[in-house]
C-alpha cells in the first residue's frame, strides 16, 4: 500500500514555511535538503527542515488537505507545527536518506 504525505518544510522557527504533498516523503525531503532544484522555493529560502507531516491512505485526501493548509492563516499553521513539534526540530534528522545515491532530474 502506498501512503501519501502532506508535509511542512522550514528553515527556522517562525521563518518561511513550505507546504507540499508527496507519495515518497523520504525522497522528497532529500530533494529539499540537497536543493536538487536550485531555483525552487525551498532552495531559495533554505527550507530544508521537515517540521511537520501527516500520512494519508490516498492521494486525493492528501491533496485536499494540502490545498486547505495553504489557505490557512499563518498563525494556524504555526500552531499546528508547534502542537506536533514545539521546538521546530528537523523530524528527518535521523533518517537514512541514502546520501550516496545520485539524483536523476528530468528536464
Amino acid at each position: 500500500m502506498t501512503f501519501w504525505y502532506v508535509y511542512i518544510m522550514a528553515y527556522k522557527p517562525n521563518g518561511v514555511i513550505y507546504i507540499g504533498v508527496t507519495d515518497n516523503l523520504d525522497e522528497r525531503v532529500r530533494e529539499h535538503k540537497y536543493k536538487i532544484y536550485p531555483k525552487s522555493f525551498t532552495a531559495r529560502y533554505n527550507c530544508e527542515n521537515l517540521v511537520y507531516f501527516e500520512e494519508f491512505d490516498n492521494g486525493e485526501d492528501a491533496s485536499t488537505r494540502e490545498r486547505r493548509f495553504k489557505k490557512w492563516k499563518r498563525e494556524w499553521k504555526v500552531n499546528l507545527i508547534e502542537e506536533m513539534n514545539p521546538s521546530w526540530t528537523d523530524l528527518s534528522i535521523n533518517w537514512n536518506l541514502d546520501n550516496n545515491r545520485e539524483f536523476r532530474v528530468n528536464k
